[in-house]
């Protein structure tokens, strides 16, 4: 089992930045990809990047590169994610999972967060 916290979003001014954060409890974080993904309201939930157990691969949805930056912490259990540039457009919920493919759907990953708001103001 793993349980995973997150924490950091907030309100922030377009153009402006955040960090997220996900703390993963168990022994077993280091043997995991860990993924975000973002839900908007009234839409679906969507991929948004991912890392894999080593921290050397990572990719990224087409609308946030060059922007959000997926990190990982192994001996700290944790994941990051900075986010720069932001835009309205990334207001949503954040949520952090854990799975064993490092992959862009949700079916790729078997623990979830109770997610993060953030919210960009124009």
């Amino acid at each position: 089992q793993v349980q995973l916290v997150e924490s950091g979003g907030g309100l922030v001014q377009a153009g402006g930045s955040l960090r997220l954060s996900c703390a993963a409890s168990g022994r077993t974080f280091s043997s995991y990809a860990m993924g975000w993904f973002r839900q908007a309201p009234g839409k679906e939930r969507k991929f948004v990047a991912v890392i894999d157990w080593s921290g050397g691969s990572t990719y990224y949805t087409d609308s946030v590169k060059g922007r959000f930056t997926i990190s990982r912490d192994n001996a700290r259990n944790t994941v990051y994610l900075q986010m720069n540039s932001l835009k309205p457009e990334d207001t949503a919920v954040y949520y952090c999972a854990a799975g064993t493919v490092a992959g862009p759907l949700g079916s790729d990953y078997d623990y979830w967060g109770q997610g993060t708001q953030v919210t960009v103001s124009s």
